[in-house]
């Protein structure tokens, strides 16, 4: 099962220094990075993930992200599937974080 991770949980995760931050996979287009983005992440767009798994950290927890959690959530389930563990879906997507997180962030 994938867990869903709140915006404002993921922006306190990654700053915590005590904890070892997750590798963001970004699966939306790059069209769609263009216009916001979060910092750090791996961007590997949906179609593209079955051919590109070697390129993903097996040794960090996986928070998937796309624009409002719905590609992210079936690309997280691919990659559990896939054996990744443990795997995120970032509840709202971009669009979550935006309102969430980082009011200053485009919106599309």
């Amino acid at each position: 099962m994938i867990r869903d991770l709140a915006p404002a949980d993921l922006a306190r995760w990654r700053s915590d220094a005590a904890r070892r931050p997750p590798a963001v996979v970004d699966v939306r287009e790059p069209w769609e990075l263009e216009r916001c983005a979060l910092s750090d992440v791996i961007h590997v767009p949906m179609h593209e993930l079955p051919g590109r798994l070697s390129e993903l950290p097996r040794d960090r927890d996986l928070v998937v992200v796309c624009h409002h959690g719905v590609r992210s959530r079936l690309a997280a389930t691919f990659l559990a599937r896939a054996g990744f563990a443990p795997v995120w879906n970032l509840a709202g997507g971009v669009a979550a974080w935006a309102v969430e997180v980082d009011p200053a962030m485009p919106r599309y």
